[in-house]
């Protein structure tokens, strides 16, 4: 059906015309005269068949039409593609006639051609139409603008509902520089006594309640390895605290962590704040001074010296300076003047996520805007949810999550990237459309890298081919949370060499189980399970299928070990030592040959150990000794300072002055 047309307001350059009368349904006026423009029909003609009268015509010979009157202009709507025949119908005018003015513009066009949106243009605009084109996903395009806008209008008109938030506070710093002590001060509980080797493993987020008021707290792991994790948990936070150690200073990791809060601090000045908490101010060796010195040659200079920075001395051991610290935090979070509507949707950040044993994946989320409930639907990435149930720090059973709230969550799909954000939807049947088409993007990411054609050059060749030859160590790696996976990843990708690669099969969240057992036997791979369990069978299976399980809770000797594993795949290095050396004093005859006579000058000399003859830079023989004397009796050994005749196996050509050198060949593990 041809589409219908709608008169344009007209030109504010000419005034109104009266409103045409609707012209009835009548044949097309003959070609000897043009007739005044009228107002298009609104029932269209039947496709084939004559039209109403046109806007404009033009002369049978193709001469230009009459040029309409600008209140006359009229829209046209029609949709791809556009066909000879329904735009005759459209124009009013009869399909050959269109036929001829088309062979003129675009040459050789038939009654069922289409014609292109441009030349349909200037045809439309020569009768007096101005056309638009609908095309197919301009309708979808329209509907996403209004649901833009919808979602824009709660946002414009929300500062109404606007309240005061907690603050969230990470804390950063070196390792052993009493982060996690700091936040046990703070908590009043034993955090860092858990921690294996006192070291912060994972993200923790809690909540306090300190004058009436919240205030939320992440703890960061210190170690190297958790770069990523420390540059995560400040990009969620308003307010960071730098923990330095008042005997130590800076140190490299507590540079790295200020250049994170830098970074964060200049991407969103208005929105984050710096707080330095010189801690261990009870130890020998505490010099506050330095600290602000080292603070000022790096561009955050104290306040008491005239810089911008807040610092605050405390010991976290001893409880000092706990209450000023938090009173900082407070005062900064009131110039921060940190707000969040509790009513709209919520949202947030995965802080961290795991699989726990009996009830499956869950993570630690932070809301920042809204509050979440039970029975909320959550997508996050290709992972979503429908809130089973939600726990605060404490592990106690919460039915809602303002603001700035950390949560454990359950009833997740999976488990959800750390730092990936989530947002509540309408249903958990759209949340699980939402994660599977992202799942299907990835997938498609995923092929389409794998399928582009790589250009290998020669040399690249020859070092594939080498790669084949070479020792690799196959491991899979289990952890019990997101962010220590990264970190693993990280130490084992951290370690170098050109004698053994490395290959990571798998790396997973969860307990070691009989399939992972099935999949390294099957890959000829070492399991390796940080801060996590086995499954029941699991042992037998492995002794079984001869797969090597390694547990570790500390990321330092998870590091080690492996180094260790990619070490013994090499073939030893041999070290030779020393036993002792003999000088060659006179030579005698023997009937089967000569035997030196020699003083032992060092060490001793072993029958049958290995031995060479060197005469001064020259190595004239090397072999076992046959034959060791001490006077006219057998020994087995001669030691320094004692004479003893030497036979090295059938060598016969002794000189005085000769030394011999008894030597052991042992074998050392390969460094890598």
């Amino acid at each position: 059906m041809p589409p219908s047309v709608a008169p344009v307001a007209p030109a504010p350059v000419a005034p109104p015309l009266a409103p045409v009368a609707k012209a009835p349904m009548a044949p097309p006026p003959l070609p000897s005269r043009t007739p005044a423009p009228v107002a298009a029909p609104k029932l269209p003609p039947v496709p084939g068949a004559p039209g109403s009268a046109p806007a404009s015509l033009g002369s049978p010979s193709g001469t230009p039409a009459v040029p309409v009157a600008p209140g006359e202009i009229k829209v046209l709507h029609l949709k791809p593609p556009i066909v000879v025949r329904d735009f005759a119908v459209a124009l009013g005018l009869k399909p050959f006639k269109l036929i001829s003015e088309l062979n003129q513009l675009v040459g050789f066009a038939a009654m069922n051609s289409t014609i292109e949106e441009s030349v349909a243009q200037k045809v439309g605009e020569k009768y007096g139409f101005v056309l638009e084109i609908k095309h197919r996903g301009d309708a979808a395009l329209q509907q996403a603008a209004k649901e833009k806008t919808k979602e824009k209008k709660p946002e414009e008109d929300e500062s109404k509902f606007l309240v005061t938030r907690p603050p969230v506070v990470c804390i950063l710093g070196h390792v052993d520089h009493g982060k996690t002590s700091l936040l046990d001060a703070i908590r009043k509980a034993d955090v860092a006594a858990g921690e294996a080797g006192g070291i912060t493993q994972h993200i923790g987020a809690y909540q306090i309640l300190f004058n009436d008021r919240k205030i939320t707290f992440l703890d960061t792991p210190g170690h190297a390895a958790f770069t990523k994790m420390r540059a995560r948990g400040a990009s969620v936070t308003d307010v960071a605290i730098l923990v330095v150690a008042a005997d130590d200073g800076f140190m490299p990791q507590t540079d790295e962590a200020l250049k994170i809060a830098l970074a964060e601090k200049e991407q969103h000045p208005d929105r984050f704040a710096l707080i330095v908490a010189v801690n261990k101010m009870d130890v020998k060796g505490a010099n506050l001074d330095q600290v602000k010195a080292q603070m000022q040659q790096r561009g955050i200079a104290p306040e008491d010296w005239g810089g911008e920075t807040v610092t605050v001395p405390v010991s976290a051991i001893k409880g000092q300076g706990i209450t000023e610290l938090l009173d900082m935090i407070l005062l900064q979070s009131d110039v921060l003047e940190l707000k969040a509507n509790p009513t709209a949707e919520a949202s947030g950040v995965v802080i961290e996520s795991e699989i726990d044993f009996g009830r499956g994946p869950l993570a630690t989320v932070i809301v920042q805007r809204g509050t979440l409930r039970v029975g909320d639907a959550i997508v996050c990435g290709a992972n979503y949810a429908k809130v089973r149930a939600m726990f605060d720090d404490n592990g106690n059973n919460l039915k809602e999550a303002l603001p700035a709230a950390p949560v454990r969550v359950i009833g997740w799909s999976g488990t959800p990237d750390s730092g990936a954000q989530f947002k509540v939807v309408k249903n958990a049947r759209e949340a699980e459309k939402l994660a599977e088409e992202e799942q299907l993007r990835l997938k498609k990411v995923a092929t389409t890298a794998a399928a582009a054609p790589k250009e290998v050059s020669v040399e690249q060749l020859f070092a594939n081919i080498a790669a084949t030859q070479q020792k690799v160590l196959k491991i899979i790696v289990k952890t019990d949370v997101f962010g220590s996976s990264e970190a693993v990843r990280n130490v084992l990708e951290n370690i170098k060499s050109t004698k053994v690669s490395l290959e990571i099969v798998a790396i997973e969240v969860g307990l070691i189980t009989k399939n992972d057992v099935l999949m390294a036997s099957a890959a000829g791979a070492v399991i390796i399970g940080f801060h996590t369990k086995l499954e029941n069978g699991v042992t037998p299976l492995a002794k079984h299928h001869g797969v090597r399980i390694e547990t570790y809770d500390i990321i330092y000797e998870l590091g080690d070990k492996v180094r260790d594993m990619m070490a013994d795949l090499l073939d030893p290095d041999t070290k030779e030592i020393k036993t002792g050396a003999a000088e060659v004093r006179q030579v005698f005859p023997l009937a089967k040959g000569f035997v030196a006579g020699c003083l032992v000058t060092e060490g001793k000399i072993i029958r049958n150990a290995t031995a060479r003859l060197r005469r001064g830079r020259e190595i004239l023989h090397e072999g076992k000794i046959g034959t060791l004397k001490r006077f006219k009796d057998d020994a087995n050994e001669v030691r320094a300072g004692l004479e003893c005749g030497v036979k090295l196996d059938d060598f016969n050509g002794y000189q005085p002055g000769d030394v011999i050198e008894a030597f052991e060949v042992q074998n050392v593990r390969a460094s890598l």
